[in-house]
């Protein structure tokens, strides 16, 4: 019995694999951000000789993370991005406000289950969401992989994250990432793959959240089964239960409380109410963990015929255009603005902190995305919780992290 993950690289490698096998592997798709991009045609060019890519229509460009250009010299190197895909005949090339690469190629089905996902962008653990093995890359792989459509991998040992249970009001996909986390640390699945078992339940987008957050826990690919999606699944990919796992960890929905990551790392996560009051200046909604349609509804169903905290500040990023027309068309996005939200660019926006509302030394921030790192996105001196897009809507309403349950 085999895992996802040796399922996946056992096709992609043209033999049976298992656990602690180094495989050469053939590529489905390489994934390529603006952020990268020109040091990856460099590095192509350059230093391994190739003109062209292996294949134009397996390498997908998308300009995503300082969308629109911030800067002269980001918008001439976004320029330059734009030309070198149309000389190589880049079919898939998305350009600004389309969105954050990840949920882009899930929604444009480019990106299905089965498939060896290659990105420039650490979170490419989200094509898991599809049940595709998605793994991040630095800039030379990214272009070896680009020229020759091959790559290699130690197949990964296999974290499984079992979910019992059903969600209590409140309480959402992201708890259950943050819970993960709470649990393993972050290093507690270092070049493992992930699985979240029992989340049958979750859309696609809520399957993105779990596979993003699985490269905050170290893991190498973040795979949720396919059951229960709306897409095509390969027959020789199954859940397998009696597949060897490294270690399992059980997560009761049924009591989770919404969790919450305090300043400065991603596994520093206890229960909502352990913290106390915690004033909060600005909420941000966005990124490709929390950016989704799913993310905004919640958040508006939470400030449907409210206001915001004086003084708060809530910023809503979505993760895509796709995502943006669908609030658009019922009433969501209206709803949002109604609240004295600001809407951004379906992008990145500030996750990195390179534009797009930046804090500022002091300020407190409670951000629905996957990092809380330390300058994260502004000052140091800034502090970052991570959290759910309820807890996000809840505390914009009260200017201090809030259950949602507590506005009645």
């Amino acid at each position: 019995m085999q895992t996802l993950s040796e399922q996946i690289l056992s096709r992609a490698a043209g033999r049976t694999v298992s656990a602690g096998d180094v495989v050469t592997v053939n590529v489905d798709l390489v994934m390529m951000h603006d952020s990268l991009s020109p040091s990856i045609i460099r590095v192509l060019h350059e230093e391994l000789g190739a003109e062209q890519v292996w294949n134009p229509e397996r390498v997908a460009v998308v300009i995503d993370h300082v969308a629109p250009a911030a800067s002269v010299q980001t918008a001439e190197k976004q320029a330059d991005v734009r030309r070198w895909a149309r000389a190589q005949g880049i079919t898939h090339f998305f350009d600004v406000g389309r969105g954050i690469s990840h949920p882009v190629l899930v929604e444009e089905g480019i990106a299905r289950p089965g498939m060896v996902i290659v990105g420039s962008d650490s979170h490419s653990t989200a094509y898991g969401c599809v049940a595709a093995f998605g793994s991040g890359m630095g800039t030379t792989d990214i272009a070896l992989a680009a020229a020759t459509g091959r790559t290699w991998f130690r197949v990964p040992e296999t974290v499984v994250v079992r979910a019992h249970g059903n969600f209590r009001p409140g309480v959402s996909a992201k708890d259950l990432g943050l819970r993960a986390a709470r649990e393993l640390r972050a290093d507690g699945a270092t070049y493992a793959a992930v699985e979240w078992h029992g989340v049958e339940q979750l859309t696609v987008m809520e399957r993105m959240t779990l596979a993003t957050l699985s490269i905050e826990v170290g893991a190498k690919a973040g795979l949720v089964p396919p059951t229960g999606l709306k897409l095509p699944v390969p027959e020789w990919l199954t859940l397998q239960e009696d597949a060897r796992y490294s270690r399992v960890i059980h997560v009761d929905l049924n009591t989770l409380e919404p969790q919450v990551a305090a300043p400065h790392t991603v596994d520093n996560v206890t229960d909502l109410s352990a913290l106390g009051r915690v004033a909060v200046d600005v909420v941000y909604l966005g990124t490709c963990t929390n950016g989704h349609y799913e993310d905004m509804a919640a958040a508006a169903r939470l400030l449907r015929g409210r206001r915001l905290a004086p003084g708060m500040r809530m910023l809503v990023v979505p993760a895509s255009a796709q995502a943006l027309q669908r609030a658009t068309e019922d009433g969501t996005l209206n709803t949002l603005l109604a609240a004295g939200a600001t809407i951004g660019t379906p992008g990145c926006g500030a996750c990195i902190g390179r534009h797009m509302g930046v804090l500022a030394p002091g300020e407190v921030c409670l951000f629905t995305g996957n990092r809380n790192f330390r300058g994260r996105m502004g000052s140091p001196e800034a502090q970052i919780y991570l959290a759910s897009p309820e807890v996000a809507a809840a505390t914009a309403l009260t200017g201090y992290l809030t259950h949602p349950q507590e506005l009645g």
